[in-house]
């Protein structure tokens, strides 16, 4: 953690980087890592008994309500103005269409697989970091692109599990890029958001932006089997209240390429949980695949070690 990138409270009295703090914000990055692994276990254990956009309302309303009782009690200040609109369109692209389109891909991909698609991510901030940003193309950044692609193109043409298709490749692929641009903007109204205040207005957002699921929702939720409502509501308070607030805390006192790679190790996480608790690998191909595109992430990330000030 560099000094400009770290908050008063995390500062000794010459100004340095508090050794606690680290250890704090490891802590929180590896809480968050676990909680957002489960989360595609999750999802593939709900199934059938409740449709993604239901599942997608029901998780985000469990996670404002908690968000906003949390909120209740710590009193952050709230944001305006520009800060306001960039965590309004940040819960639009993540609370709302990455949650439902990740929903939407796990009815035609394998947990594990749609874990592997989804952290092409950090590579993709990368790529508009240097479009937007202007921190340009640097060579192994451009390396990346090829090693993650060709990884992308394993898993289309044989790395399919079981209980996988070719419509929930491009589903992943869709899931991954609104997962960028989500990380993206948050990282920008974060420079001058509230944590707390930032995910709870996101995951507002984001449930409002679901309503028009809730008369679908109602009548799936009360048919459904307990075990699957649920998973709903873990879903709602762990991987979306707990671990979102724990990222965004994180996201405050790190530069994003560095906050985002550490996401590299969900996949691995993902499959090891998806075949203890729902016996799913992916095939050789798509371990294959889904390895090359971490490989690849991880060679672009080079790229993007952040200065020291």
């Amino acid at each position: 953690m560099t000094t400009t990138a770290a908050t008063a409270a995390d500062l000794d009295p010459t100004g340095s980087p508090k050794a606690s703090a680290g250890w704090r914000v490891l802590s929180a990055m590896a809480v968050v890592l676990v909680l957002w692994a489960s989360a595609f276990i999750a999802i593939r254990f709900v199934g059938d008994a409740i449709s993604p956009g239901p599942l997608a309302l029901g998780r985000q309303l469990v996670g404002t309500t908690v968000l906003v009782a949390v909120a209740l009690i710590r009193r952050p200040p709230l944001p305006r103005g520009r800060t306001l609109a960039l965590i309004a369109l940040y819960g639009v692209l993540w609370f709302a269409g990455y949650t439902l389109v990740l929903n939407l891909a796990e009815r035609h991909l394998d947990a594990g697989t749609a874990a592997m698609l989804v952290n092409i991510a950090p590579l993709l901030v990368a790529l508009a970091a240097g479009a937007f940003l202007h921190e340009g193309f640097p060579r192994s950044l451009m390396i990346g692109m090829v090693v993650a692609f060709v990884g992308v193109v394993i898993i289309a043409t044989g790395g399919l599990g079981a209980h996988s298709d070719p419509l929930g490749i491009a589903l992943g692929i869709l899931a991954a890029v609104l997962y960028a641009l989500g990380v993206l903007v948050q990282k920008v109204a974060l420079r001058t958001a509230d944590a707390l205040s930032a995910t709870w207005i996101g995951c507002a957002v984001g449930a409002a932006v679901l309503l028009p699921f809730l008369p679908q929702a109602v009548g799936e939720v009360a048919a459904a089997p307990a075990p699957a409502v649920w998973a709903m509501v873990y879903l709602g308070v762990f991987p979306s209240a707990v671990a979102f607030l724990l990222w965004a805390y994180v996201l405050k006192r790190s530069p994003a390429g560095v906050t985002a790679s550490a996401t590299l190790a969900v996949p691995a996480i993902v499959v090891l949980l998806s075949w203890l608790l729902l016996g799913e690998l992916p095939t050789l191909l798509g371990m294959i695949g889904g390895a090359l595109c971490l490989v690849g992430v991880a060679v672009s990330r080079r790229s993007a070690r952040p200065k020291r000030s």
